[in-house]
């Protein structure tokens, strides 16, 4: 009886400690008619609560009562993809494609009958010119962003491509604000009015990332600076000053001096593979703990992260948390209601996500509750000084609850990048300090111009919590009083091989002939075009995959129906995912490709299975594997 009252005890003890996302934030669907395509571009709030939103079908709806039960009714139509929204004085501007648009109900009807162009932009046709905002700044003016086009590399054909733009509708001027963007597909501001732009992954981008931009600076991507010499222009750097050389940002920044480095790196496929929408929580508490923190969705990933911010030496840096996952679609904007909710705008369609649904509104909930969490961290001279949300078990705190490693991405021209120059940090000390909820982490090795995962085991709250998420990236551009400079080689910025799974050239004892020849391709949407393929047992297979989509994807061809534990598997590497292609070394992985970059392609060679059956095949990139997945299906007489 003893023993049974112990266990009963230990499992209510693992009951009351466990702790879930959705126990401190709920995720709701607000309803959307079956004939609305609630493809969201843009949404904004109105003084009076009804929540307007703009499609990627050119429609803008008013959502009357969307804390409750909603009804719609059509405002606008006819615009050209717009992705952004914003509500002013009264009008609705919105972010067409060729220009800013400012919509107005005249006689009170509920439907625009204005559409007055603020101001118009050229295009190429490029079908990655895409067009954010507007972003209203206090003094009246509003800012919006701007893609460069694609072509196997970013370009800027049109005049102001990969730019931040100041719009006065005083003085109508529009004036060039900062350049260096890919895809800037969501910018706002912090509590005190500074502007953040979000970054995906792409040519000189190694990782998604936000960044603080001021009036002249440069964010990093070199196409835009074609336009920077243009009237109003505070840019002060060429096109052919940025090459492959500086290996990463850090350097070029300390070569160049206007490179802006990125406030907050997201390390890719770990937290977002499309970093969207940033938000301030401005709510003052009444959506839980973390008031005047940042809120980044990602597309991709159907997710949301949390930024904490500090300044060292006058410039924006901090660390990047889990927050909140299970989206129902891509999440590319988020905004407050007035009942203190967060809402999730979402679109998928051509930009697949992992949530599934085409698209979809929803709002998070905080239920009251306080998780257990890292709260922020900050850099000391030494280390990091890092705070709870709760007190800590006192008896937890020790150096070997910490485990602290840093790394670099390559600033270059290719597509993304692997995590390069690991290091690991041996923490020293770990000392919680007087509040109960800080502990103080001295470091060796600590560098600046490097990304830090701090990850944590066995720490407890007072009240016997585990920790809700228990990691986080600090992204470390300065040093508190200053600190060594960070000295890299060639060597130690190589990427480490990935799996020998992979066979290049055409075997030897295959004479020059094979006995089948395979071409599949990427899609848009993370998508295979082709989801069935066959082949005769043993059969001798020249393959090739192409990718022409605008993100990387791999081939890899699973001993079974494995797709699903392949993906897992890639999804653990973590850090070391790009740098392995994301091939785990396990045996239900047969052969792959390498990470396909936009627009090119990777042949190999390989024997199909001589066992008929069905072999999945998927695409490893986290995130992907759940929907851009096919099947090899070996059937027939086995080849000679």
């Amino acid at each position: 009886m003893r023993l049974v009252c112990v266990l009963l005890l230990l499992s209510f003890t693992c009951l009351l400690t466990a702790q879930d996302e959705a126990d401190f934030y709920t995720l709701e669907k607000v309803t959307i008619p079956e004939d609305i395509k609630l493809e969201v571009g843009g949404m904004d709030f109105l003084p009076d609560g009804t929540l307007a939103v703009t499609t990627r079908r050119g429609e803008v709806w008013m959502i009357a009562d969307p804390t409750g039960e909603p009804s719609y009714s059509l405002f606008a139509r006819g615009l050209h993809e717009p992705l952004g929204l914003s509500a002013h004085d009264g009008a609705i501007y919105v972010a067409q494609r060729g220009e800013v648009t400012k919509l107005t109900d005249r006689d009170g009807d509920g439907t625009a009958d204005v559409y007055e162009t603020v101001y118009d932009m050229p295009l190429t046709g490029n079908y990655h010119e895409y067009h954010y905002g507007p972003l209203f700044q206090p003094d009246g003016t509003f800012l919006t962003t701007r893609n460069v086009g694609w072509e196997g590399r970013g370009v800027s054909k049109s005049p102001f491509r990969g730019w931040m733009m100041q719009y006065d509708p005083d003085s109508k001027v529009l004036t060039p604000y900062a350049a260096g963007m890919r895809s800037p597909a969501g910018f706002g501001t912090n509590l005190e009015g500074d502007v953040f732009v979000a970054e995906n992954q792409g040519d000189w981008i190694g990782s998604g990332r936000i960044t603080h931009l001021k009036k002249g600076d440069f964010a990093g991507h070199p196409a835009s600076l074609r336009w920077a010499t243009e009237k109003g222009s505070e840019v002060n750097l060429k096109e052919n000053d940025l090459n492959d050389d500086f290996k990463t940002m850090y350097q070029a920044r300390k070569d160049l001096g206007n490179v802006k480095l990125p406030a907050v790196w997201f390390p890719h496929g770990i937290l977002g593979i499309s970093t969207a929408g940033i938000l301030a929580d401005r709510t003052e508490g009444a959506f839980g703990p973390f008031a005047g923190q940042l809120l980044v969705s990602d597309q991709g990933q159907s997710k949301i992260m949390r930024v904490a911010l500090e300044k060292v030496d006058g410039e924006y840096q901090g660390v990047v948390f889990p927050f909140r996952e299970g989206f129902s679609s891509g999440l590319l904007r988020l905004n407050f209601g007035p009942d203190n909710a967060l809402y999730a705008g979402q679109t998928a369609r051509g930009w697949a996500a992992t949530g599934g649904e085409e698209f979809a509104l929803e709002r998070l909930k905080w239920t009251g509750k306080v998780p257990f969490e890292m709260y922020a961290v900050r850099a000391t001279e030494d280390g990091f000084a890092i705070e709870f949300t709760k007190p800590l078990t006192p008896g937890s705190v020790r150096p070997s609850s910490f485990n602290i490693q840093n790394f670099t991405y390559l600033y270059h021209h290719n597509y993304g990048s692997p995590v390069v120059d690991i290091q690991e940090n041996a923490v020293t000390s770990a000392e919680l300090q007087p509040d109960g909820k800080t502990v103080r982490v001295r470091v060796e090795g600590f560098r600046p111009g490097y990304i830090y995962e701090i990850k944590l085991a066995g720490l407890r709250s007072a009240a016997g919590d585990n920790l809700l998420h228990d990691f986080g990236y600090y992204t470390l551009n300065a040093i508190p009083g200053g600190g060594a400079v960070a000295a890299s080689t060639d060597q130690n910025l190589a990427a480490e091989e990935g799996s020998a799974k992979r066979t290049t050239e055409m075997p030897a004892d295959w004479n020059g002939t094979f006995d089948e020849e395979i071409v599949l391709e990427s899609a848009l949407g993370m998508k295979f075009k082709q989801q069935y393929l066959t082949a005769a047992p043993g059969a001798k297979i020249k393959f090739t995959f192409r990718n022409p989509d605008d993100m990387e994807h791999n081939f890899v061809l699973t001993s079974g129906k494995m797709g699903d534990r392949v993906g897992l598997a890639a999804l653990d590497l973590g850090l070391k995912g790009p740098a392995m292609d994301y091939i785990p070394d396990m045996p239900e992985v047969l052969v792959h490709t390498e990470l396909v970059a936009p627009e090119t392609e990777d042949t190999i060679y390989f024997t199909a299975p001589t066992k008929p059956g069905t072999y999945e095949y998927v695409c490893t990139v986290p995130g992907h594997y759940k929907v851009m997945r096919g099947v090899l299906v070996v059937k027939g007489s086995p080849s000679k």
